[in-house]
């Protein structure tokens, strides 16, 4: 038998230099990432996208994200250039200080409110429920309240599922596989999902964080991690002041350990490997990050 192939579905789309242009300049107005020196990863990437859709050019595509009013195709579009890499129990050192260091400063019936600040498919708002479930016990199901957000909304729908491969899960104490998650059947037999007191506890919106956030907050912790390293200085400076402005007093910013604030203007207090913390509040965690060794290098 012999198919007709459209020639866009196996031929490369050169993208020349001005559309690399014009796309590194919208993603940046649009969510701050910044593409210089990414002609290649671009081109890859989008170009995919561009045979989907068997349109014939980068500037056709890019025509049609800038005439798509709903916003969706600039969601797809930076969802395509960036890499929602994640799991549970990520860097997990910023969840025993989660338990051993924040939980305790706070009044005993005191809200928690915490913010993962780019959730990407529901990892570690998902993380953040299981490790205070596990600290607090019941209260945990009337005392806390954890708002999640990312610019995608891909990402989003995924995270509000909280259906996961059981192979990923193997980060849990059995005490919160059994608390906090399902094991599937039959067609899902392979995975798990998060029960529903779990979910409650989470709100998922779509957020960018270029945009102030007067409408959340104020949180005792901010998880912003491993984003910052696709903005410039500028677009850090911006994130860094709209986080801050909703932490709470005494608050705890925390940040990929990969990532540091140096070079950014801020008024928070350095505790220990990506922790900072703001003025106010208890000021026992310093010490007692301190007693647990595990103050680092900026």
């Amino acid at each position: 038998m012999i198919v007709e192939v459209s020639p866009i579905a196996t031929t490369g789309i050169e993208m020349r230099h001005q559309e690399f242009e014009r796309i590194r300049r919208m993603a940046y107005d649009f969510c701050g990432v910044d593409l210089t020196g990414k002609h290649i990863l671009v081109s890859s990437r989008l170009g995919k996208k561009i045979r989907l859709l068997q349109l014939p050019s980068f500037t056709k595509y890019c025509d049609q994200v800038e005439a798509d009013t709903s916003g969706a195709m600039f969601t797809e579009m930076i969802d395509a250039l960036t890499t929602n890499h994640t799991s549970f129990f990520r860097e997990a050192r910023h969840f025993d200080f989660l338990r051993d260091v924040v939980l305790p400063e706070l009044p005993e019936q005191s809200e928690v409110n915490i913010w993962s600040a780019a959730c990407s498919t529901g990892e570690e708002p998902y993380t953040i429920a299981f490790t205070m479930i596990d600290a607090m016990g019941p209260r945990a199901y009337s005392n806390l309240a954890i708002t999640a957000t990312d610019i995608s909304t891909r990402v989003l729908e995924k995270a509000k599922k909280g259906l996961y491969p059981l192979t990923s899960v193997q980060a849990l104490t059995p005490e919160m596989r059994r608390e906090c998650l399902m094991k599937g059947t039959g067609e899902f037999s392979t995975q798990c999902m998060v029960k529903a007191s779990t979910k409650k506890l989470i709100t998922f919106r779509q957020w960018n964080l270029l945009e102030q956030c007067t409408s959340i907050g104020p949180f005792q912790v901010i998880f912003c991690r491993n984003v910052m390293i696709y903005f410039d200085q500028q677009t850090q400076q911006t994130v860094v002041d709209n986080l801050v402005s909703r932490l709470a007093p005494g608050g705890y910013l925390l940040i990929g350990h990969a990532e540091s604030l140096n070079g950014i203007n801020h008024s928070l207090e350095y505790i220990c490997t990506a922790t900072y913390r703001k003025a106010g509040g208890s000021r026992g965690a310093k010490a007692a990050s301190q007693r647990r060794g595990t103050a680092g290098s900026r």
